[in-house]
């Protein structure tokens, strides 16, 4: 089954059950140090160079998103050499990488691991067409995989925006910036052979994402990708009402529990209602004249702000979501530029771990409040865990929110289609129905329990008057032929996503 079929067995109680595989680990400092010499080529030779071969694999990453060049231009080479059997170890994979379809179709990529998948390749991989399963990882287990020598990358190309004659690497400066450069930095660190392709040469590399030492090539091309890409979905507060609701409402409850106080960190989506509640709790800490510790995850412009009037003393950012958080990195000394391993790796002092609230969606909830964000009902790929079951396990307390049932769908049901973060590290759910709270999280229930404020249902009430609004949904068979794993940041498998 490949290098993530691992199972953590006798699990310690924790904080909260998953936490407990952790508890007792000694956290790691890593270093990796390398000293080569990088050597500047055109793109043609560089592959005269590497020692190309059937059944290599190799890496991207993913911080351009949707406005990446990089993996296409490398992968169609690649393929016009002849060279078969690849395993693709991605951080994600986007829609403008659909250039893939093809060559999983004709056996030039055999296997993937990534982190998210949208887009064709999520499609193709859904209907079978991918020969080996495909790992859906977490941002955390990735970096954890590759430094824990799990997953071994012969050759890592990295989509470099400014970088000097040393192999010195910024994301934050040049015609393609695109922010921190997080997730690539593993793959520096471990693979075999590291090619940076750039589109800006610099003499000094100032603010390095990834320091001196590691790179062996270094690639000159025209763009290596469109950074109006990296803004891909909502980055908007939502102006719906009803969402604006859920966030008021999440936004008491976190006040209720007692978290907006000095030193409170916390991490939300990129999306609508998630930004929406980041707003009222930034309400609430001006109101209480309260300074947050940091502000973490994929950043946005928004807590851009919140850090530029002195509402937290950092951002640790390991992805930018959008063109203001971008240009912060550069500028700002207190938005810090963070590794994968820093942000989420279990076995590393990762700031996942730190935080006392994360604000996560879901597709779909279960009465068990397993979360799944990656299938649809239909069961087709639509996405993956991302830093979802990284930071559900890590924060103190774990809140979901959404809508009780969008174009007539409930989001809670009686099992979900894909489990993407398990129940025991799901705390509450927010909706406009109500607030139900894990019954495992006794000292979230007691500190609540006389608050007429706080409106507490069991998610058996949600999934009751969401049923009789909208109907029990059929449940689509699963097929017994299985197209991609779930696996928890630790290597766990979690579930297996069926053919559709």
């Amino acid at each position: 089954m490949g290098a993530y079929m691992k199972n953590i067995l006798n699990r310690e109680a924790g904080d909260k059950p998953y936490q407990g595989a952790f508890a007792n680990v000694n956290k790691k400092e890593y270093t990796f140090e390398k000293n080569k010499e990088a050597e500047i080529v055109d793109f043609d030779a560089v592959f005269d160079k590497l020692a190309l071969r059937d059944g290599m694999t190799i890496s991207f990453h993913h911080h351009l998103r949707n406005g990446d060049y990089v993996l296409n231009m490398v992968m169609k080479e690649i393929h016009d050499r002849g060279v078969k059997d690849i395993t693709i170890a991605a951080s994600s994979l986007f829609e403008c990488h659909k250039d893939l379809v093809d060559m999983i179709e004709d056996g030039t990529v055999t296997e993937i691991y990534a982190s998210y998948i949208s887009g064709p390749i999520a499609h193709a991989i859904s209907t079978g067409k991918l020969k080996n399963v495909a790992y859906i990882t977490t941002h955390g287990g990735r970096p954890r995989s590759i430094m824990e020598g799990e997953l071994k990358i012969d050759i890592a190309f990295i989509g470099a925006p400014s970088i000097d004659g040393t192999g010195s690497i910024d994301g934050s400066t040049g015609p393609s910036a695109c922010g921190s450069l997080g997730y690539a930095v593993a793959d520096a660190m471990c693979a075999e052979t590291v090619v940076a392709i750039t589109d800006n040469f610099i003499d000094t590399c100032e603010n390095p994402d990834i320091g001196s030492g590691f790179v062996d090539y270094i690639v000159k091309v025209d763009a290596i990708g469109d950074p109006t890409g990296i803004v891909s979905g909502t980055t908007q507060v939502t102006k719906d009402p009803i969402g604006l609701k859920i966030a008021r409402d999440t936004a008491n409850l976190i006040d209720a529990l007692g978290l907006i106080d000095n030193g409170f960190s916390m991490q939300t989506g990129a999306g609508g209602i998630s930004l929406a509640v980041a707003q009222e709790v930034k309400y609430k800490m001006v109101d209480k004249n309260v300074k947050g510790s940091f502000g973490s995850g994929g950043i946005t412009g928004y807590f851009v702000e919140m850090l530029g009037e002195g509402l937290f003393d950092s951002l640790q950012d390991v992805q930018c979501f959008d063109i203001e958080a971008v240009k912060s990195t550069a500028i700002n000394t207190n938005h810090k530029k963070i590794s994968g391993s820093k942000y989420a790796n279990p076995n590393d002092d990762c700031v996942a771990e730190k935080l006392d609230c994360v604000i996560l969606g879901a597709s779909e909830i279960d009465k068990n409040y397993n979360v799944n964000v990656t299938t649809g009902s239909d069961g087709i790929i639509l996405g993956g865990s991302g830093g979802h079951a990284d930071t559900a396990t890590g924060a103190d307390v774990t809140i979901i929110t959404s809508k009780l049932f969008n174009a007539r769908i409930s989001v809670v049901v009686d099992e979900v289609r894909t489990i993407t973060t398990p129940g025991e590290v799901v705390d509450i759910l927010v909706t406009e129905y109500g607030i139900a709270i894990n019954p495992k999280r006794e000292d979230l229930i007691e500190k609540l329990k006389n608050n007429n404020k706080i409106k507490l249902k069991s998610i058996e009430e949600l999934y009751d008057i969401a049923t009789k609004l909208t109907g029990k949904p059929k449940i689509k068979e699963k097929s017994d032929e299985v197209v991609a794993y779930s696996v928890f940041r630790d290597g766990t498998i979690l579930d297996a996503i069926s053919k559709v």
